[in-house]
């Protein structure tokens, strides 16, 4: 359902999420290493979610990429709907572009409510919802 570079910009939040409480701010090399995505795609996606103010970031020897705690407030949806759009939630299984209620591809019955499932998931669970357990160790975003 999401595209890779959807993906990697929710691990990209998730983990600066998970580094709120350090002073340091984290450069896109390690980045891109913890979630184990290109550095250039890192590198563009972090600027996408730094100008629709999801996270922040510092210029300078002490720079780098951070969330502030007000960030992680935001919904997943957010950033699903500046990467992807929101067409993902609306999308037929099987890529028909006609596919609609009144006539449905073979998949539409069983995977509107996968994808509406899908939507509401991305709509009520924040930033800080998903890297609270990367945190302590429950849940994982590498390897």
């Amino acid at each position: 359902m999401l595209s890779l570079s959807c993906k990697a910009a929710i691990k990209a939040t998730i983990y600066l999420g998970s580094k709120l409480h350090s002073t340091d701010k984290t450069g896109i090399k390690d980045i891109a290493e913890y979630i184990d995505e290109n550095e250039h795609t890192v590198a563009k996606l972090l600027q996408k979610l730094v100008k629709k103010k999801i996270i922040k970031s510092a210029k300078g020897p002490n720079g780098g990429f951070y969330i502030t705690p007000e960030q992680t407030n935001i919904k997943i949806i957010e950033i699903v709907k500046l990467i992807d759009g929101n067409d993902v939630f609306e999308h037929c299984g099987l890529g028909l572009n006609s596919c609609n209620d009144a006539h449905p591809c073979p998949f539409h019955n069983e995977f509107k409510p996968i994808r509406d499932d899908f939507k509401k998931m991305c709509s009520t669970n924040s930033i800080k919802n998903l890297y609270e357990n990367v945190v302590s160790g429950f849940e994982f975003l590498n390897g």
